[in-house]
């Protein structure tokens, strides 16, 4: 998992996007991995090292929604913390062409088409208004 990130696992975490899909690869599931991801870049303080755990891209899967969701991360955390957006977020492999509803409730679609952050609505991935809440998240 070296990466050049100073420390791209901690306590077998993971401490990039990139980190985020190998580990899933290994195990079948990137959800729990995300999660990590997300408890670690929210409990970092240092906005360089918060950089750092976004630019590094994720390899292309074969589930473009995982790889549209991926990037969605990467730009709202970047947006959101007053970061740089990576690179590699806008390229094309990284959008949806059908709209994608993950809570697959059919009753909550008007509501999450308006309420969907703009990195994930750009991407035709409809989500609650605050899809990446941890509790560890300051604020």
């Amino acid at each position: 998992m070296e990466t050049g990130n100073k420390s791209e696992a901690f306590a077998g975490r993971p401490r990039s996007l990139k980190a985020v899909l190998m580990c899933g690869r290994m195990v079948g599931e990137v959800d729990s991995f995300l999660r990590e991801f997300l408890d670690e870049f929210y409990t970092e303080q240092d906005p360089r090292e918060r950089a750092l755990m976004l630019a590094e891209e994720p390899p292309l899967s074969d589930n473009d929604r995982q790889d549209a969701y991926l990037a969605a991360v990467a730009e709202h955390l970047a947006m959101r913390n007053h970061l740089g957006i990576p690179d590699w977020t806008q390229a094309p492999s990284r959008f949806l062409k059908r709209p994608f509803f993950p809570a697959g409730l059919e009753s909550l679609k008007a509501i999450l088409l308006m309420e969907s952050p703009a990195a994930f609505r750009r991407r035709m991935i409809f989500v609650g208004a605050d899809p990446l809440y941890r509790p560890r998240r300051a604020g």
